[in-house]
């Protein structure tokens, strides 16, 4: 069974940094790629941040590119959104996912589909 647990969330103010992290187990974690998501009070949950299996190819949402870096540490079965000059805006549940299939590095990670995620983790940014 595969299990994604996020930490790392908490309050910080607009300008500053967070880093998240998502321990995962049950399945071989270095096979399969990984997403953030994040969900904002009244909003639909919305794509943040994507990783390939080895980690060579990364994607981003518009409003976190530049600002946000998505990383995997596969020793640690660990994957981490480094979060820069936050805003309000990006005050959220932030949770990992990733997909049930293999995909290959050929895959763009506009095209993974998520079929497990996290309990989420709390950011919240003051101004």
């Amino acid at each position: 069974q595969v299990q994604l647990v996020e930490s790392g969330g908490g309050l910080v103010q607009a300008g500053g940094s967070l880093r998240l992290s998502c321990a995962a187990s049950g399945r071989t974690f270095s096979n399969y790629a990984m997403g953030w998501f994040r969900q904002a009070p009244g909003k639909e949950r919305e794509f943040v941040a994507a990783i390939s299996w080895s980690g060579r190819n990364t994607y981003y949402a518009d409003s976190v590119n530049g600002r946000f870096t998505i990383s995997r540490d596969n020793r640690k079965n660990t994957v981490y959104l480094q979060m820069n000059s936050l805003t309000p805006e990006d005050t959220a549940v932030y949770y990992c996912g990733t997909p049930r299939r293999y995909y290959s590095d050929d895959t763009h990670p506009s095209g993974y589909e998520y079929d497990y995620w996290g309990q989420g983790t709390q950011v919240t940014v003051s101004s």
